[in-house]
């Protein structure tokens, strides 16, 4: 067995608290979020929630404190890369993070039956997805199957970046970022009325593959979540 001093030693717990209590608003969810995204960037994370007591103790129901929407990629699992465990987070999962209703019928049962109090959608840079419908609209054409209606629903967010010069897959993937945010809004009035009446927020974040590190690429409402936005892009940078 190796002593804590020796080359073979593993790194010990973070010293770092993780609250027993879930954050109960949105700005405490997007901190909770940030630290634990940062425990994982800088290599120690604690692995909170993930022991069979509390996998015991969430059986009979759950409280996440955050949505997130995200991309099917294999590199972006949730609970890794923030650092929770069993009943932390709600995920929903599809290519591009597009939505349709399955989707937002998901995140309005969480936001209102669950009462979690933040929605993240949750993108990530060199997006297969994104670059899927970027070389649709370069060569004219379609991908086959079910995978049009993929590229389809992306078809906005190509649209605007065409339209401010954006032509880089990263630039477009933040684009679509917040595109997304307006989009779950636009679609769902559930969403909006919980947003306006102070008990929800959504966020959009672009994650680094390599890095392992988020940033906020859009918040609504942006005035509420600025102070929480901004500890934690200071966390990661």
């Amino acid at each position: 067995m190796s002593s804590p001093g020796s080359p073979g030693a593993q790194p010990g717990p973070s010293r770092e608290s993780v609250p027993a209590v879930a954050p109960a608003t949105p700005a405490q969810a997007l901190a909770e979020l940030s630290a634990g995204n940062r425990r994982f960037v800088t290599g120690i994370p604690r692995h909170p929630n993930q022991d069979a007591g509390h996998r015991a103790a969430v059986a009979d129901g759950q409280h996440p404190f955050a949505v997130i929407v995200g991309c099917s990629d294999s590199r972006l699992a949730a609970e890794i890369i923030f650092d929770r465990g069993l009943g932390d987070l709600f995920v929903v999962r599809t290519a591009g993070h597009t939505t349709g209703p399955e989707v937002l019928g998901s995140v309005e049962y969480a936001v209102t039956v669950l009462g979690t109090p933040l929605v993240v959608v949750l993108g990530h840079d060199s997006c297969g997805a994104v670059q899927a419908a970027k070389t649709a609209v370069e060569t004219d054409t379609s991908p086959a199957g079910h995978l049009r209606a993929v590229v389809d629903a992306m078809m906005p967010s190509l649209r605007r970046a065409a339209a401010e010069g954006v032509t880089d897959v990263n630039g477009i993937v933040d684009i679509h970022i917040a595109h997304t945010v307006e989009a779950m809004l636009d679609g769902s009035p559930v969403l909006a009325a919980e947003v306006a009446a102070g008990r929800c927020a959504v966020v959009g974040m672009s994650y680094r593959l390599a890095a392992g590190e988020v940033r906020t690429v859009a918040a609504v409402p942006a005035g509420d979540l600025a102070g929480a936005a901004a500890d934690q892009t200071a966390a990661v940078a």
